[in-house]
């Protein structure tokens, strides 16, 4: 490990956190513009913008036949999504969910992971598996697209002048640049960030299989995390939740499906990972849906909540590589307190929010 690799870690961090900020802003000017609603830009242009880095590091391992860090990308990917990048944001300020996350994307984030569980329990995402998921990311992208020219233009006018107000808009081309330049940004920045990281692990010693799950799927979900974050303290609140559930959908859809398309003999799917890190993700996934429902808000509480799981999902996975003696200790812990407490507060929520929902009507 050189200062060179620790002064590239950092550059790419700042070339991150600069990117986002130029997207976010070109994206949600764009939105007023076109008539698109923050909320699918969000779940479209920026999510898929910023999930690039998983799309080249995943499709590049696959075409390299390097199944098990290409599945690791998207997994891992998923789990720092919802639980470190929305714990952060909603740490720093609460944050609002909208009624159609709750309706119909964070389900379709669930039936999702259920599919690449379903997908992978023979052993292997093939050709015709790729095929299948990447004509799911074109028919959800459609589908949103759709669905929000529906919108009526005062409730499009409404949303806008409570999200924006006071924010000037630039000319279309303005926009387009700041879009551009913030992609290119957070590509370069991924790229460094991941490289510098790679270098770092592998000076410890780190293994190849826990570098896929921790290193390099949090530094390609880097993008997602100065976005969402930048999103947060900018109030726009519908970006920075819908960057993450829409980042989730692509990486299985499109990311996982181009992977398994061009992988010469598909993509490897271990028992370790049918039996342990995709019912995480699906849990995850799950776990979304009451606390969104509860007062669709993620609260403060729900974030250091989140923040939480994700450093004993990584605990976990250092004990387990290291064969740690406390991992015995660990274990127990998390299965006969942490998830059962976790599993009744989140069935209490669902509960609470059903009931709120209905005396309200």
């Amino acid at each position: 490990m050189t200062f060179s690799t620790i002064a590239l870690l950092i550059l790419g961090l700042v070339l991150l956190i600069w990117g986002a900020e130029y997207l976010v802003r070109g994206a949600s000017n764009l939105a007023t513009a076109a008539g698109v609603s923050p909320l699918v830009v969000g779940l479209t242009v920026v999510a898929f913008g910023t999930s690039s880095p998983e799309l080249a590091v995943s499709v590049m391992s696959a075409f390299k036949d390097q199944a098990d860090l290409a599945l690791g990308n998207v997994v891992g990917s998923n789990i720092f999504n919802v639980l470190f990048i929305l714990g952060i944001s909603a740490m720093i300020v609460p944050l609002v969910v909208a009624q159609q996350l709750v309706r119909f994307d964070v389900p379709v984030m669930i039936f999702v992971s259920f599919l690449l569980l379903g997908l992978g329990f023979d052993g292997n995402i093939g050709r015709l598996d790729g095929i299948l998921l990447f004509a799911g990311a074109v028919a959800y992208t459609v589908f949103l697209i759709r669905q929000s020219r529906k919108e009526s233009s005062a409730e499009v006018k409404e949303e806008y002048d409570k999200e924006f107000s006071g924010d000037k808009k630039s000319g279309l081309g303005k926009n387009l640049a700041f879009v551009v330049v913030g992609l290119a940004g957070l590509m370069l920045g991924s790229k460094w960030l991941v490289s510098s990281a790679i270098a770092i692990a592998q000076s410890f010693g780190v293994s190849e299989l826990v570098i896929g799950l921790t290193i390099v799927a949090a530094g390609t979900s880097m993008p997602e995390v100065a976005t969402s974050v930048i999103a947060a303290i900018r109030g726009e609140r519908d970006i920075a939740v819908g960057n993450v559930v829409g980042s989730n959908i692509f990486n299985i859809l499109c990311v996982l499906g181009l992977s398994s398309i061009v992988a010469p003999a598909g993509i490897e799917v271990s028992s370790a990972a049918t039996k342990f890190d995709i019912p995480v993700m699906i849990a995850v996934a799950v776990a979304c849906l009451p606390i969104f429902f509860a007062g669709y808000q993620i609260t403060r509480i729900n974030g250091v909540a989140f923040f939480g799981f994700y450093v004993a999902y990584i605990v976990y996975l250092i004990f387990t590589a290291t064969n740690h003696q406390a991992l015995g200790t660990f274990q127990s812990a998390m299965m006969y307190f942490v998830l059962p407490l976790t599993a009744l507060t989140l069935l209490v929520m669902g509960i609470r929010g059903f009931s709120n929902k209905k005396a309200a009507a």
